[in-house]
């Protein structure tokens, strides 16, 4: 699908180049006018990010079909990257403590149309997971920020001397808790967005000393010029020069927690369970979507809203354990009502040739849909109430039809 995203970017003008260091990234060299302006960032077909910020995912480097945890997730940068390198077929959940960020991060992942997510808000300090229960950790740690000091001038002055020593302390607590959560042999990897040696090298130390945890190298990736750690026994951790390597100052450490190490045996708190209505997946057709295209999993009814639960959460988050799977839509009567940016459930499209049923409008020029998106209509002439919204095949959302008029909405 990357290529019909492309051509969907160029047609609107943009042009991009792709990164050295992974497949899934591009670097932008012409914008007619602001990238998050565009169809593509509209729809959820891209996420616009700093170069360095890309790294964590690809130092975890998690297998495709596998679960991760992203700890500290708001906005979803770094956990929307996790749901794109471990398919549909993997789990992420994403924890958010703050409400309000909490609500961020869930409605970037909704427009990214990552189904195979999940969230829920703690404090990342104890979260009530059983321990040992993940192999993959992501922990990007509140931190002073010292590494966006271009965009962000004023970070020098807020976090100076005492004032940095609470970010460290809660850093270590969630380090602590991450070595708690990973199953023996489990990684995290650990990244902040400063240069401040405090939050970086002594944490490693830090880990090292006193969780027990192993320094996993990590390879430097191309396109970027790394300094030399600050502090000896922390080679393989990588930090990022941020003016030879033109983005933001990072630093990026993996661990790994030793195989010997003991797992406490898990309490009867800790068996999984739900308490919702489900759903029969063959409902979702009703509406024009696919259900083969659901991952493992099921479709729950919470206030109304059709709830998809991935498989992997189903079997192992404890009954006590709050958390939202992913948004499908409205539900009621027995039926569900598909959001119209649930692009991803839609089936390919057809032209109606050789006796194939036109499921959709497809567009070849970007102009006519981005009309659509101003609260003009289209002529249509079907019974059906929902069509398809495509872009050269490129699945986008769905139109509903009113009278014979096609037309987006999303209420």
């Amino acid at each position: 699908m990357r290529p019909l995203v492309e051509d969907l970017l160029r047609a609107q003008g943009y042009d991009f180049v792709p990164e050295p260091f992974s497949p899934w990234c591009r670097r932008l060299v012409h914008e007619p006018k602001p990238l998050g302006s565009s169809l593509a960032a509209f729809f959820g077909l891209i996420y616009i990010q700093d170069r360095s910020s890309m790294l964590p995912p690809l130092a975890l480097n998690p297998a495709p079909g596998s679960a991760v945890l992203d700890m500290c997730a708001s906005p979803g940068s770094k956990t929307g990257f996790l749901g794109q390198l471990v398919g549909p077929q993997g789990f992420v959940m994403g924890n958010e403590p703050n409400h309000t960020r909490l609500a961020t991060l869930r409605q970037n992942l909704f427009t990214l149309n990552l189904l195979h997510t999940a969230t829920c808000s703690y404090g990342g300090e104890a979260l009530p997971l059983p321990s040992g229960m993940w192999n993959q950790i992501q922990l990007d740690p509140p931190c002073s920020g010292w590494g966006t000091v271009e965009r962000h001038p004023d970070v020098l002055k807020l976090w100076q001397g005492d004032k940095v020593k609470p970010l460290v302390g809660i850093q270590r607590k969630l380090l602590e808790e991450a070595a708690r959560l990973l199953a023996p042999g489990g990684r995290v990897v650990f990244s902040t967005c400063t240069t401040n040696v405090q939050e970086n090298e002594e944490q490693v130390l830090w880990a090292q000393e006193t969780l027990g945890l192993e320094t996993a190298p990590i390879a430097p990736f191309a396109g970027f010029t790394f300094e030399e750690p600050y502090l000896p026994g922390c080679e393989g951790t990588l930090r990022v020069d941020p003016q030879a390597s033109n983005a933001q100052g990072f630093f990026i450490a993996a661990f790994r927690k030793p195989q010997s190490a003991p797992v406490p045996e898990p309490g009867t708190d800790c068996e999984p369970g739900l308490a919702a209505d489900i759903l029969p997946r063959h409902h979702l057709a009703m509406a024009g979507f696919d259900p083969e295209r659901l991952p493992e999993g099921e479709i729950a009814v919470v206030n109304e809203q059709a709830i998809f639960l991935q498989r992997f959460a189903l079997d192992h988050f404890p009954k006590s354990f709050r958390w939202r799977g992913f948004p499908l839509g409205k539900a009621a009567g027995g039926e569900v009502r598909p959001s119209p940016r649930l692009r991803t459930l839609m089936p390919d499209y057809a032209d109606g040739s050789h006796g194939t049923p036109c499921n959709g409008i497809n567009m070849d020029d970007p102009a006519p849909v981005q009309a659509l998106l101003t609260g003009q209509s289209l002529a249509v002439d079907t019974q059906e109430k929902e069509l398809g919204l495509y872009f050269r095949g490129l699945p986008l959302g769905r139109l509903r039809v009113k009278g014979k008029r096609a037309l987006w909405s999303e209420k």
